[in-house]
């Protein structure tokens, strides 16, 4: 090599008399040891927090950091505690008595390094090295969908249910197109790390095969069973003949079908997660690639059978009883679709159904969707009008209600939202994929006392107080994030950036970086990425700008969190940028 590859660190000799030393690096200072006999050099910084390496100690071939007692092997930079991360190395020569050593670092597994760090990560649920992995795999071209695939394929083998981290992961690949380039690490960073959380100390899938080769595999006796499977809560059944029809090459929409109808045998399964659930496997898919369906989807299917009905509760039969009305409603499902079928495709009363789903009698509230079905509207149609209206339902959200309040306008809106998505994947209208509607209605319906009084939307004041520039709004909204009782006011500042005609993609993105730099849970991340998909839907029009209201206030209402995940992200970044983080250490 040319000398230029390499740096003259000190002679020989007054190495063994130090035994450690520093040299500074064109990349980044280096620490160089004499042991037994030999001379290693490493990066001078601690993977786990950046400490200076050259203020730890050696024995016996193994180099020791002071400040978290990390412990390294000299010749590899290996380390015997995996929540530290490996340390590259740098060659070492000696040339006539003088120690010179290489610019170049490296680690011990070489290309493959960031793919065993990821795969460590997962498996031992460790932040720094996801993070740390994240930035290492983007730096060497591999592409965010790759780093997606690793972590849902990881958390499908490693959960025999589908859990929160799977939902997070799947929620945050969907926007990371959305997301501005700063957030796009943080928004994987943040996946990543809720599906190694939600997978440690969990019990590993237990994996179930589709039928025989020779068993019955018509779509629609696959589709009864799975119905059947899913009332008497036979979940091998049920997942058995899920895998059947995969493995006879149904179409993701039919398969898509398949589940929604048997999680629409319940009223709002599970508080709405189950469907919820099952649209997130899906969008997931989508994600990683239809290939992986057998992996991703038997996950969705112990949600589906273990989930309580909310016609087994007593406040969906008083002071109305109204399972009954919706039954009712369900006998005439085929008639109304027949009836609205000449004008299929042409009806456009979505906002006007969404108010009529936030009135006070059940009944009407029936009445209104069975006139749209007879009036052409498609069960796309329904489900928009039924997310827009959920989302009122967060944005009139009265905050003289208790905290945890919000979660129950939260699990509607995302329920909503997931069976609008659902229903355009399905694509076909069948009276048992509608009942989802219905049940969603009615959820509505049950929680109006949340606008009890409902919260005055800013439209409805003045903004000229506040700031005009985006860049001022933007800098106004995130602190105020960083107090509590923030509500109205994140609130007022996106309408007003909405409404000076600001870019929508800009607003978006500054209420990503308000979610990724908290530790928020994963009900705020679903709610962030329901509220795009709903912008999204409505474009700039008085109905998408109060999707975002609604996303705003939900924000505001739960932070400041502390933000550790946050510092996290942050160390891993400055380490990869080769940036120390310990310059007062001498």
């Amino acid at each position: 090599m040319a000398d230029r590859e390499f740096i003259r660190v000190c002679p020989l000799e007054e190495l063994k008399g130090r035994r450690i030393v520093q040299a500074a690096g064109p990349h980044g200072p280096l620490v160089v040891v004499h042991d037994n006999d030999r001379v290693f050099a490493l990066d001078n910084r601690c993977p786990h927090l950046g400490f200076p390496l050259h203020r730890g100690s050696v024995d016996n071939g193994i180099l020791t950091c002071h400040w978290h007692h990390a412990r390294f092997d000299l010749a590899t930079g290996g380390t015997f505690d995996p929540w530290a991360d490996d340390v590259p190395t740098a060659p070492v020569e000696l040339r006539d008595g003088i120690v010179w050593v290489g610019t170049r670092l490296a680690y011990a597994d070489g290309a493959a390094h960031w793919q065993n760090r990821l795969r460590e990560g997962l498996e031992q649920n460790i932040p720094l090295i996801l993070a740390k992995a994240v930035l290492g795999l983007a730096a060497d071209g591999v592409p965010d969908v790759a780093v997606v695939r690793t972590a849902a394929l990881f958390g499908a083998r490693s959960r025999d249910d589908w859990g929160a981290g799977l939902t997070t992961l799947a929620a945050l690949a969907n926007l990371l197109p959305v997301l501005p380039e700063d957030e796009h690490y943080l928004g994987l960073y943040q996946g990543l790390r809720r599906v190694a959380e939600d997978c440690a100390g969990t019990a590993s899938k237990r994996a179930r095969q589709p039928l025989p080769a020779d068993a019955q595999r018509e779509l629609a006796t696959l589709a009864r069973w799975v119905r059947e499977w899913t009332r008497v809560r036979h979940r091998d059944g049920a997942e058995r003949t899920l895998l059947t029809a995969i493995s006879t090459g149904a179409a993701p929409g039919e398969v898509a079908r398949l589940l929604l109808e048997a999680v629409s045998d319940r009223y709002f399964a599970d508080g709405g997660h189950a469907l919820d659930f099952i649209n997130k496997g899906f969008e997931l898919l989508d994600q990683i690639g239809w290939e992986h369906a057998a992996s991703v989807l038997p996950s969705l299917v112990g949600p589906l059978v273990e989930a309580r009905g909310a016609e087994e509760s007593d406040s969906w039969r008083h002071p109305v009883d109204l399972i009954p009305l919706c039954e009712a409603a369900f006998a005439g499902l085929s008639e109304l679709l027949a009836a609205g079928a000449p004008r299929r495709g042409s009806w456009t009363g979505h906002a006007a159904l969404a108010d009529a789903m936030l009135g006070d009698d059940p009944a009407a509230i029936i009445g209104a969707l069975e006139q749209a079905l007879g009036a052409g509207a498609r069960g796309v149609d329904l489900g928009r009008s039924l997310a827009y209206a959920a989302a009122l339902r967060v944005a009139r959200f009265g905050t003289s209600n208790e905290h945890a309040d919000w979660d129950t306008a939260h699990h509607a809106f995302t329920y909503c939202n997931a069976l609008h998505q659902l229903l355009k994947r399905v694509g076909t209208d069948t009276p048992a994929a509608l009942r989802g509607i219905f049940h969603g209605a009615m959820r509505l319906w049950l929680i109006r006392f949340l606008n009890v009084p409902p919260a005055r939307l800013p439209e409805e004041e003045s903004l000229d107080d506040l700031p005009r520039e985006a860049d001022a709004i933007q800098e106004a909204f995130l602190a105020a994030l960083d107090r509590q009782g923030s509500v109205r006011e994140a609130a007022r500042l996106v309408a007003r950036a909405l409404a000076l005609g600001h870019s929508g993609d800009a607003i978006v993105g500054t209420l990503a970086r308000a979610t990724l730099r908290e530790d928020a849970g994963f009900h705020t991340v679903q709610v962030l990425e329901a509220g795009v998909r709903q912008w999204r839907e409505w474009g700039d029009t008085p109905e998408g700008r109060r999707v975002l209201v609604a996303v705003a206030r939900w924000l505001a209402a739960h932070s400041p969190t502390p933000r550790a995940q946050l510092q996290t992200a942050d160390v891993a970044r400055r380490l990869a940028r080769g940036e120390s983080l310990h310059e007062d250490v001498a």
